[in-house]
């Protein structure tokens, strides 16, 4: 590395995939400094975001635990970024120099808790907490948690599937849904996972799971339990059940809980039971197991994502992927009122999907864009051929090889309408010009051999085409021919539509009904399907009490007054329950001496005030609360469809991306559209 000017004495301390670190001193004043130096010399834009974001949040985020940013400089055709050096070094480096004793473990679990409740206190996700990201001084006593480059300042994000060699983060670290195979959105609570990780291999000097193949410990987040740290055995065949008592592992499991719900709500929560610990082993030299959490409290509305009263719903369809994985093909159709939860039942069948290595796509229809044929199809495509430029040179080759015998000669048939095909199989010859039935007929061939490349029994493909309401003719029509054709193994396709806006004379309804007769006539169980109905008192009563930790009693008159207000529709349960919050209906009261604290509300006070019963009413209301410039802003998004990337509405806004992102803020803050985990919103 050549000179940077105004810093010397640099020597490397860390070397990634994506940056160098160096150790060095300002020329001025001597003062010692981080130097963090993206790696490649013409580095891509986001990487370059990536850098800036970590240090706007280093900057704005004033807490001691956090390494502080002092600037960011121009080296020759990259950037670096100039942090403090307070002379630690990261807990990965020294984990590998020595093993941390209980007494050790417990003082820097507490005081790493106590950082990241700041951190979310200023609304900042880190979304990568390990080892590597923790930073210590065994001289000083001084820990920091830095790299920010991932972080997000929003409440919650909807991560996309990836290939998992793709995702943001550290895979051994990652939380079930940060890996986007969850039916949950992600929030705070996803660090709360990570840092169960990082306590877990500083306890036991190892990972909770061990394996290499990316897919397999994806596999392990989602759905295997960790050995218990209380149950590892030492180097010399022993249990060290001296080194981390029962308390401890269970403390770690809780956090490691693979849904955010069963995790601590709170770091007050976890550095609680971690003082608990400590006190114990300071004042009696052991730790007896205690209950967990009491001091474990929320300070905000989170309603609880699980899926509650859709038990036989999501049976079935689990049992419809099983056949599939089996090589039957079938379409399950999922109805319903909008906001019933069709597509919260769907995504749980990304567990499954992931244990059998298959692929989950999804396309949108959208009501004002039927006149564009096979839109949400194409969409769904797009995003898999997307997922498989990210894989390996060796996979892309045997995909490549597959995909060229499967279209022959009408390779620009499917390019023609999925570019990012192209970057696969290379360029194709122009096909012969035909008229318009015949075009029609050679795409509907030439897809479904497209199709069937990814339908094999290493990995099934699952297919949801959501809102089917809006579908397009020319995607009916293929639909049929998909579900009908005998040469189809590996297939499951969920419909999911709007049983409300649709009648026996809907094109839809039309085709359903003779894909069904021909179904029967062929003797295949390939047509199924769930309707889904509003919850009941029960199940809304245990969502209440589930979100407000309080007794199923206790919230019963509540849950029949959010009843009689939404009918029992799950969106409107969870916009009704925000607004509540929001207007200081619902108030938490901190735990104090004597008192656990808790959620507190008044019937009267609710039944008073003005809170419509009708969905749309209250979504217009909040809406227009929002800023004028926000709500200007979100009229241009709509005109770009139920989905949108910031680049392009900036282009229509006539602004920057970054002054385009902070009018609409306040917009994902309010939980109208929802951030993924790229730069796309919905």
């Amino acid at each position: 590395m050549g000179v940077i000017p105004g810093y010397q004495n640099l020597h490397l301390i860390y070397n990634s995939t994506h940056s160098l670190v160096y150790r060095g001193q300002r020329e001025d004043n001597h003062q010692p400094v981080i130097l963090k130096i993206l790696k490649p010399d013409y580095p891509q834009p986001h990487e370059i975001a990536r850098y800036k974001q970590e240090y706007e949040i280093g900057r704005s985020v004033s807490i001691d635990g956090v390494v502080k940013a002092y600037s960011l400089e121009k080296y020759r055709n990259t950037i670096v970024m100039v942090l403090e050096d307070f002379g630690g070094q990261s807990l990965k480096i020294l984990l590998n120099e020595r093993k941390f004793n209980l007494r050790e473990v417990l003082t820097l679990a507490i005081r790493i808790t106590e950082i990241l409740g700041e951190i979310h206190n200023s609304n900042v996700i880190h979304k990568d907490i390990n080892p590597s990201n923790i930073v210590f001084n065994p001289e000083t006593g001084q820990l920091k948690i830095i790299d920010f480059g991932i972080a997000t300042v929003l409440s919650c994000e909807n991560p996309t599937i990836k290939n998992p060699n793709a995702l943001e983060g550290t895979l051994a670290y990652m939380s079930p849904e940060q890996t986007g195979r969850m039916n949950h959105s992600l929030d705070y609570r996803t660090d709360f996972y990570s840092l169960g990780v990082t306590f877990y291999e500083l306890l036991t000097n190892q990972l909770p799971f061990t394996t290499k193949d990316a897919m397999e410990l994806l596999h392990c987040h989602l759905a295997q339990q960790p050995v218990p740290p209380d149950q590892i055995k030492s180097e010399s065949g022993n249990k060290s059940r001296e080194n981390c008592p029962k308390a401890v592992a269970d403390i770690v499991l809780k956090l490691m809980a693979k849904t955010a719900e069963e995790r601590y709500q709170s770091a007050w929560g976890i550095k609680a039971d971690l003082e608990a610990c400590l006190t114990q082993l300071q004042t009696n030299g052991e730790i007896i197991s205690f209950p967990l959490a009491r001091h474990d409290l929320a300070n905000k509305v989170q309603v609880f994502q699980k899926l509650y009263g859709r038990e036989q719903e999501i049976k079935a369809l689990l049992i419809a992927f099983e056949r599939v994985s089996q090589g039957q093909s079938e379409m399950m159709l999922v109805s319903g009122y909008s906001g019933i939860g069709k597509s919260s039942l769907v995504a749980e069948v990304h567990k499954p999907i992931t244990q059998k290595q298959g692929y989950f796509i999804s396309g949108k229809f959208d009501q004002y864009q039927r006149n564009i044929p096979y839109s949400a199809l194409v969409n769904a495509f797009s995003s898999l051929v997307r997922q498989l430029l990210t894989e390996t040179t060796a996979q892309l080759s045997k995909w490549r090889e597959q995909l060229l015998v499967a279209l022959g000669a009408n390779g620009q048939v499917i390019i023609d309408v999925i570019p990012e095909v192209e970057l696969i199989i290379g360029v194709q010859p122009t096909v012969t010009k035909l008229g318009p039935a015949e075009s029609q007929n050679r795409f509907k061939l030439v897809f479904q051999n497209f199709m069937r490349v990814f339908c094999q029994r290493e990995h099934p493909l699952v297919i949801f085409l959501d809102d089917l309401q809006w579908v397009d003719s020319a995607t009916l029509k293929l639909m049929e021919l998909v579900i009908t054709d005998e040469d189809t193994q590996y297939l499951l396709l969920i419909g999911a539509y709007r049983d409300n806006e649709v009648n026996e004379t809907h094109p839809l309804i039309i085709t359903l009904e003779r894909i069904r007769s021909q179904v029967v006539a062929l003797g295949k169980r390939s047509l199924n399907q769930i309707t889904l109905l509003p919850l009941s008192l029960e199940h809304i009563t245990q969502l209440i009490a589930d979100t407000l930790h309080s007794d199923t009693e206790l919230v019963k008159p509540l849950a029949e007054l959010v009843v009689s207000k939404t009918e029992g529709n799950p969106f409107f349960v969870n916009q009704f329950l925000h607004s509540l919050y929001q207007e200081n209906l619902l108030i938490f009261t901190p735990p104090q001496s004597g008192s656990q604290g808790g959620w507190q509300w008044n019937i009267a006070q609710i039944e008073a005030v003005d809170i419509t019963d009708n969905v749309v009413e209250l979504m217009i209301s909040k809406l227009k609360k929002l800023p004028v410039i926000t709500q200007q802003v979100l009229q241009l998004a709509a005109c770009v469809g139920n989905s949108f990337d910031l680049n392009t509405l900036s282009i229509i806004h006539e602004k920057s991306a970054s002054e385009t992102f902070q009018y609409l803020v306040e917009g994902v803050l309010s939980g109208l559209i929802i951030t993924t985990s790229e730069p796309e919103f919905t």
